[in-house]
């Protein structure tokens, strides 16, 4: 048996897996984030230490310990942990969606330089990415900064907390804007400008390594009277194309969380152009392009959930009776500013079209239809891309409705997979693959991960909604600056 732990940013999911890779057991618990200012998003990692041990208690009770062979972490990018000499928690986790550094990402992309940036890391800076907000707190709290002794992931700090070691991944380290993706260490050019000592920094490991195992205070306190092996883990999302098997070029994975994401599997090393997507080390040993969204299925329950009565089955039969385009009704998602491939914290959500005609059913369909078309922005910037199937995980992924549009709007097969779970399916695989001494990944996927349907997309409607992305792309680029001037009222 082998365990997935997915730190999360409104909960941990934690699931039991099996060695055919069958899901035994299924556990969550749910912790807050903190809104203390306008802008800013954070969290207590003892919330997190607390989630994932009442976690391991409940799923312990529905699988056997006995038979646990080893964990794998998945969880949130970007955050920034910041431990002391003492290993005490220094200042409370600014999150991924966190938009507090908006000067900090400026002055690395307009001081530093993308260019050399894109040299060092193979990314520029995004107001979510770990260095600005490292700038922040050397800035904000230069006594905090000054004490700083271990600088973490937020998954790595579980890690910590489970196996006593200082570890993280080369997915996860992708994220920070201080690691080089292509050489796959960290980078001692952005360690220099960043003004921390690479000594703060914990060990590189490729996903599916094993770091260590359970520390004893952690068997004693659940009974654990085995050796359970930890493998490094990774980034939400690299965990997710392993738990979906998107590992090869001729796939790409949407993940439809709080978070969108469009991730692109790359044999080897390569640039987009115009640094308008992510480019990250995978779980799999290989590389990937991201697109990512701030607002994805989180849009959806806005929608549903504080604007409407709440009932998503109503709401989502209503949207299917809405023809392709919401009678030309369009939604742009960016309630909590965008990321790619529009760098923009004062971006705003809004419709526009409306008219008299519009009913409910429209505008559900037309917050769908924005979602999507917000996440083939990102794709649609990359040439000479062919896959050949989608696959769709995350919550906002369950509706029919929701990869019906997205199989249209991309032109691209997806495939329905039997298990949906994620990052944490993922965790769990990469742990089983550690533990074991996996050699093939691509082949052992083959045997594990399942589909269950496809969906074609339909051409006559790809094209019908390329008439309105077209549109669609514009609107952005003309609010934008009215953006900026309502964020300064």
């Amino acid at each position: 048996m082998y365990l997935g732990i997915d730190l999360g940013t409104s909960g941990v999911k934690i699931i039991a897996v099996n060695e055919k890779g069958e899901i035994k057991a299924s556990v969550s618990k749910e912790y807050p984030v903190h809104y203390s200012n306008n802008g800013w998003s954070d969290q207590n990692p003892a919330d997190w230490i607390n989630g994932v041990k009442n976690g391991l208690k409940e799923i312990f009770q529905l699988a056997d310990k006995e038979s646990v062979k080893g964990i794998g972490i998945s969880g949130q990018m970007h955050g920034l942990v910041v431990l002391g000499e003492n290993k005490e928690v220094l200042y409370p986790v600014i999150l991924w969606n966190d938009q507090r550094t908006v000067e900090e990402s400026e002055y690395l992309n307009n001081e530093i330089g993308m260019e050399k940036l894109v040299e060092y890391t193979s990314n520029i800076s995004f107001t979510g990415f770990t260095a600005s907000k490292l700038l922040w707190l050397r800035k904000n709290e230069p006594k905090i900064f000054e004490n700083i002794r271990h600088i973490m992931l937020p998954k790595d700090y579980i890690g910590y907390i489970l196996t006593g070691k200082f570890y993280t991944d080369v997915s996860d380290a992708s994220g920070t804007l201080f690691f080089d993706v292509k050489n796959r260490k960290w980078s001692k050019e952005m360690i220099d400008i960043l003004e921390i000592k690479e000594e703060y920094l914990p060990e590189i490991y490729e996903s599916h390594e094993i770091i260590g195992n359970l520390n004893k205070e952690i068997q004693d306190e659940f009974g654990i009277n085995h050796e359970v092996k930890v493998a490094a883990g990774g980034g939400d999302n690299a965990c997710g194309a392993i738990g979906a098997g998107v590992v090869d070029e001729d796939k790409i994975l949407i993940s439809l969380g709080t978070s969108g994401v469009v991730f692109i599997p790359q044999e080897k090393w390569s640039l987009p152009e115009k640094n308008s997507m992510h480019t990250f080390c995978d779980s799999s040993n290989k590389y990937h392009f991201m697109g990512v969204i701030l607002s994805a299925a989180s849009c959806l329950k806005w929608w549903v959930e504080e604007i409407q009565n709440g009932d998503y089955k109503k709401l989502l039969e209503e949207a299917e009776n809405s023809p392709i385009g919401s009678k030309n009704l369009f939604f742009l998602p960016y309630l909590t500013g965008e990321r790619t491939p529009h760098s923009d914290p004062f971006a705003k959500g809004c419709f526009i079209g409306l008219s008299a005609v519009h009913t409910k059913g429209d505008m559900t369909r037309a917050v769908i239809e924005g979602i999507s078309f917000a996440l083939y922005d990102s794709y649609s910037l990359i040439d000479g891309l062919q896959p050949e199937i989608i696959r769709i995980i995350g919550g906002g992924a369950k509706a029919e409705l929701t990869r019906k549009i997205l199989t249209d709007i991309f032109n691209i097969k997806s495939e329905v997979l039997a298990i949906q779970e994620g990052p944490s399916y993922g965790a769990a695989i990469l742990a089983m693959f550690g533990v074991e001494n996996e050699k093939n990944m691509n082949e052992k996927l083959k045997e594990i991960i399942k589909v269950t349907d496809t969906l074609a997309p339909n051409l006559e409607n790809h094209k019908e909604y390329i008439k309105r992305y077209k549109v669609y792309t514009k609107l952005y680029a003309a609010l934008k600056p009215e953006f900026l001037e309502i964020s300064k009222l």
